[in-house]
């Protein structure tokens, strides 16, 4: 779209305020375009960086409800020590407390650069001895800045989900890999909680005669590909894994959850739940999910995620039409066997 007006210089005359009309539109306009070249905010950074420190500065409860974030740090570094090669340098991008720190080893890496926003969490096991060495950064998911082809490895444990601009911050990954360099991911699927998003909003449906942003959007496992290759990176990997935790009550999930500071940081957030509602959604929960034993189950769904930086030694496809067996030979083939 073109603003003619907006594109002549203005002479300041005899008519000044003919002259601040044309700046201030000028500059309005200019705004515009910029708020809409930046990403849709959709979740409140300064909110998250806020949960995560105060849940880290109870650091006797923070540590009780680790098990999920180590769990899954866990299964990353198993698919790090997959790779044949040994990285003198990893970049862990929303590190949190350490949890891919315990879960590597010396055979894996020299040096771990744990990078997190939020400076509590990131310092509340400073005094831990790891098998490697580890150095700790502030810097935000949302703007990894390194210097570009200067990174072997990059890994992400269970902080993308809080990102608004995935692409954006891929492609900064990107950047800052040495051809052949690899990115390993791992981060919540759309399906994670299920079971209290469907209790929460049938409560709120009974109760307040409508749906609130109780949960936060996820990212549907089909689109991680899309933005794996958008960013730059090839020979992408994606498997899904589901962990299934027990608790007492839907109160004791969202307890860890908070404590976890996991807690809802969507913008459009309300600022608390009552308390009659919470209780409806407990009841609903128990009835719709809970297990014999009187306990309800919590899914957590994990997508991982691996891309590579292009380089020319890696394997690529063979061209169109190169092939020398035909595919319905093969198969006559196997069922004249049968």
């Amino acid at each position: 779209m073109n603003y003619p007006l907006l594109s002549r210089p203005v002479r300041l005359c005899s008519r000044p305020w003919l002259a601040r009309a044309y700046t201030s539109r000028k500059e309005s306009a200019r705004e515009c375009l910029e708020k809409a070249a930046a990403p849709f905010e959709v979740f409140d950074r300064n909110a998250k960086r806020m949960q995560r420190n105060r849940a880290a500065s109870r650091a006797s409860d923070s540590r009780e409800v680790d098990y999920l974030k180590d769990e899954v740090a866990a299964r990353l570094s198993d698919r790090l020590l997959d790779i044949k090669r040994r990285y003198h340098t990893v970049v862990e991008i929303g590190a949190g407390c350490g949890h891919l720190a315990k879960a590597v080893d010396d055979d894996m890496m020299d040096r771990l650069i744990m990078c997190d926003m939020a400076n509590t969490a990131l310092e509340r096991d400073s005094a831990t001895d790891y098998a490697v060495a580890v150095e700790r950064r502030i810097v935000d998911e949302e703007a990894p800045v390194f210097e570009p082809e200067s990174l072997d490895a990059v890994v992400s444990s269970l902080s993308m989900h809080w990102v608004n601009d995935l692409p954006g911050m891929l492609i900064q990954i990107r950047k800052a890999l040495v051809p052949d360099g690899v990115f390993i991911g791992a981060m919540f699927g759309g399906d994670s909680l299920f079971e209290l998003r469907t209790s929460l909003q049938l409560a709120d449906i009974e109760r307040d005669g409508g749906i609130a942003a109780r949960v936060s959007p996820l990212t549907d496992t089909r689109d991680v590909g899309s933005l794996l290759n958008r960013a730059g990176l090839t020979l992408s990997t994606i498997d899904v894994d589901s962990i299934l935790v027990n608790y007492p009550s839907m109160l004791h999930l969202v307890s860890d959850i908070n404590a976890m500071g996991e807690g809802n940081a969507v913008v459009q957030r309300l600022p608390f739940i009552k308390r009659d509602t919470l209780l409806a959604a407990s009841a609903i929960y128990k009835e719709m999910y809970g297990n014999e034993d009187g306990t309800i189950p919590a899914t957590f769904q994990v997508i991982y995620m691996i891309g590579w930086k292009p380089d020319p030694s890696q394997p690529k496809p063979l061209a169109r039409g190169s092939g020398q067996v035909s595919l319905g030979e093969m198969f006559n083939a196997d069922s004249h066997k049968l």
